[in-house]
Parts: structure tokens; C-alpha cells; sequence
């Protein structure tokens, strides 16, 4: 599935879906953001049925207090609409495999 860069409306049509989800939370101005942006993109292509959703912090505001981010980046795992899993901060390719499993 393709990297969403999510809207409020496209979150609840995604967390709805049933399906695993990889959510992102992050900033433009985000150095180590930046830094596992590749790692995401990697694991969109290894995995294609998994949805990958980035959620802009300074956009969405109202999501990323909704799930109470304090820090980014922060990766989420949910799984039909509820939280698995969660890593705040800078992590590996396979640190974020793990969060997958």
C-alpha cells in the first residue's frame, strides 16, 4: 500500500480499515524524522500490506494531542483501530520491524 500523508478525514477511514497500520508522527523541521523517512519508505515496499500513514504534528495538531504525542518522531502500530505498539524517538530499520511484529 502507499504512504499516506494523512488528513483528518483520511485518518478515520484508515484507522477503520481493519487492517495493520503503521502510523508516523512527525514534524518538516524534525531532524531524526528526517532520518528514519527512509526506513518507512523501505518497509512501504517490503511490506505492501501494511498502511504506512504519516501525520504532520504542526498540521494535525488535534490528532497528535488525541494520542498524546509529546515527542517526535513517534511510531504507532494499530491494529483494528487500536494501539499494539508504540517507539518515541530515533530508531533503526530494525527496531521498527520489530515494533511490526
Amino acid at each position: 500500500m502507499p504512504i499516506y500523508n494523512v488528513t483528518k478525514e483520511s485518518f478515520e477511514k484508515i484507522k477503520e480499515s481493519g487492517q495493520r497500520v503503521l502510523i508516523d508522527f512527525y514534524a518538516e523541521w524534525c531532524g531524526p524524522c528526517k532520518m528514519i523517512a527512509p526506513f518507512i519508505h523501505e518497509i512501504e515496499k517490503e511490506q505492501p500490506e501494511l498502511i504506512i500513514a504519516k501525520i504532520n504534528v504542526d498540521e494535525l495538531t488535534s490528532i497528535a494531542i488525541e494520542y498524546g504525542i509529546q515527542s517526535i518522531p513517534t511510531l504507532l502500530v494499530m491494529e483494528k483501530g487500536e494501539i499494539v505498539n508504540k517507539a518515541v524517538g530515533y530508531r533503526t530499520k530494525e527496531q521498527i520491524l520489530e515494533l511490526l511484529k
